[in-house]
């Protein structure tokens, strides 16, 4: 089937290139603009665009495809489209291009998870199974009925790599969905509403971190904030972000700083026992170990965390 990939990021990068080398044939790539880099103003291609261009397919940007990118889309005469983590809410008129439609790769099992950032969401609701949905796109958010699923089990992986392994399986459903779809064996599902559940994109503000939670519950959410917006808290020294954590064995007050040397690490109290800090990144500083950070800063035993 000639096919119209629309994606952004490296997890949607992934399915493009396993539709690429397979039998089917990727007539155009649609990704979001170009962004510039605030650091050095450079401009960044997104992953997507990236490997469109090395393999020379053709690549679109649209501000707002559904007003925009209609007439230039029909052009190719696709026989589906497919989305991974695109960015863009599609209308209709986008929606009737294709005869087969459009089928999404979307990171959750639904009707679970619904909506942005489901992966980092369901870390942070503790959640040791994620998986990826094969959809029929439709005007609803994330409604459609579904066409594969399968899941992965996690360990201790952050959001960043738990999307690498969700973006494999992604991968290998897609064309597997492509090739059903083209044989027509596909079999669609409708989602149990009943068992629908949303979630929201991720904000800066939501890292702030909470100690008067249960550990391991403060550990699921420094994993499903990694990379960004990145879990946080605040001393005398100023933001420190939290990359990785575990459970320790001392109990102590809900944001107590029970140890801070470098031999017994940074450990901070929690509702039901307490976390070691492991890794962090300091205010305008580099990511290290939480006890070489302690070789050169002093935090008070016995303060709280600033909530």
């Amino acid at each position: 089937m000639r096919v119209i990939f629309l994606g952004t990021p490296a997890f949607a990068e992934k399915s493009l290139e396993s539709i690429n080398n397979s039998r089917h044939e990727v007539a155009a790539v649609v990704t979001q603009p170009d962004r510039i880099n605030g650091r050095n103003k450079k401009i960044t291609f997104s992953p997507v665009k990236q490997y469109a261009l090395d393999k020379g397919i053709p690549v679109h940007q649209f501000d707002n495809v559904s007003r925009d990118g209609e007439e230039i889309l029909r052009s190719y005469d696709a026989d589906i489209m497919v989305t991974a983590a695109y960015g863009q809410i599609l209308r209709q008129n986008i929606l009737d291009i294709c005869p087969k439609g459009i089928i999404n790769v979307h990171a959750s099992l639904l009707p679970e998870y619904r909506g942005s950032s489901p992966v980092q969401w369901a870390i942070i609701d503790g959640k040791k199974e994620l998986g990826v949905t094969i959809m029929q796109t439709e005007l609803g958010i994330d409604t459609g009925d579904m066409i594969l699923a399968d899941k992965v089990t996690l360990t201790d992986e952050n959001s960043e790599e738990a999307l690498e392994k969700l973006a494999v399986l992604g991968a290998r459903l897609v064309v597997e969905a492509l090739d059903k779809i083209e044989d027509g064996t596909a079999e669609y599902k409708k989602q149990d509403e009943s068992k629908a559940t949303h979630c929201r994109m991720l904000r800066k503000e939501d890292g702030k971190l909470c100690f008067d939670k249960k550990a391991e519950e403060v550990v699921d959410f420094i994993r499903g904030m990694n990379p960004w917006p990145g879990a946080y808290f605040s001393c005398e020294h100023g933001v420190i972000k939290v990359l990785k954590a575990k459970k320790a064995d001392f109990c102590g007050a809900a944001g107590e700083i029970l140890f801070a040397d470098n031999k017994r690490g940074l450990v901070i109290g929690c509702d039901d026992g307490s976390v070691e800090i492991l890794r962090i990144k300091p205010e305008n500083g580099k990511e290290m170990d939480a006890k070489a950070y302690l070789l050169g800063k002093k935090l008070t035993v016995g303060s709280k965390i600033s909530e």
